[in-house]
């Protein structure tokens, strides 16, 4: 891959049937009808840290941004349910909070009350004979959790990218990727042009959620062993945010310095993780990503000129 010549923090998220990019004042989902016609949304990002400038520091900006994403998509994949279907959907915003709900019930289950459960289980002849855990054995049994916490994460995204209609929202995150790559080195905006360049991209959001996970595990040790299973949990979920403003810090810090062979092995398993989490799009695909890519570019020279750090 080319090495890059314009620092942009332009991102996005593949959504069904499009793409949605993001600049600092607006984002833009572009979504392609069965009728093959582009249909467009663009909306102004909401903002709280233009609001409140304490929620620009390091670690709390981290936090904001990955809320923001969160809102952002949920309002990207309702516009795109509606619009990449022949038959009229109306989706409402207490079935897009349920969907919520549910989706954060599972990712909290999933990712941080069975590994819990699960190292409890394993471990439970595991004490001293004080009864009182050692730092050492608190260190391993966090290492175990963590580690059954990253095979979860690892075996959800393969199970998840066998699905056949993930995988074609997964050609989308491909032409995403390949579309700010072809921005990121100047190249003219053309399908033909743009389906040469890599569909990984260091800001993947893969990438930052593989961080999440490994940021988890050091400072989970911190935490200690407390005896009971809520408080366990409890005290994870209270450190989350932390967890996320590091994380963030590091990717940030990272797509600032690409070219280091040092960021590069350290990225290296993300990226190399993004081989389930993207495709080869097509050419309509591509198509589809420059639309968004264009459209939010345009807004954001008429607003500022500026562009926002933001997940890939």
């Amino acid at each position: 891959m080319q090495n890059s010549k314009i620092r942009t923090h332009i991102g996005g998220q593949a959504v069904l049937e499009g793409v949605m990019m993001r600049g600092k004042e607006n984002y833009v989902v572009a979504v392609r009808k069965p009728n093959k016609e582009i249909v467009i949304e663009e909306r102004a990002v909401p903002s709280w840290s233009r609001r409140y400038p304490i929620l620009k520091w390091p670690l709390f900006r981290g936090v904001i941004a990955m809320a923001e994403s969160v809102a952002l998509a949920v309002r990207a994949i309702s516009f795109s349910a509606k619009e990449s279907v022949d038959e009229e959907v109306e989706i409402t915003s207490k079935e897009m909070g349920i969907s919520m709900v549910l989706g954060f019930s599972l990712a909290i289950s999933l990712f941080f009350i069975f590994p819990v459960w699960l190292t409890r289980t394993v471990t439970a002849g595991i004490s001293n004979s004080s009864g009182v855990s050692s730092w050492g054995e608190t260190v391993g049994l966090n290492l175990i959790e963590g580690g059954i916490r990253l095979a979860v994460f690892f075996a959800y995204l393969f199970l998840v990218s066998r699905l056949k209609d993930i995988q074609r929202v997964f050609e989308y995150h491909g032409a995403e990727h390949k579309t700010i790559h072809a921005y990121e080195h100047g190249v003219e905006l053309e399908p033909s042009k743009v389906s040469t360049f890599s569909t990984k991209h260091l800001r993947c959001g893969t990438s930052f959620l593989l961080i999440v996970m490994i940021v988890s595990i050091i400072v989970f040790i911190f935490l200690g062993r407390p005896p009971s299973i809520f408080t366990r949990i409890g005290l994870r979920l209270l450190v989350l945010p932390l967890v996320a403003g590091i994380s963030y810090e590091i990717i940030k810090y990272a797509g600032r310095h690409e070219d280091s062979k040092l960021i590069g092995i350290i990225m290296g398993p993300g990226l190399f993780l993004q081989r389930l989490t993207t495709r080869e799009p097509s050419t309509d695909q591509i198509e589809v990503a420059i639309c968004s890519l264009k459209k939010v570019l345009l807004l954001e020279e008429n607003k500022s000129g500026e562009l926002v750090e933001s997940k890939v």
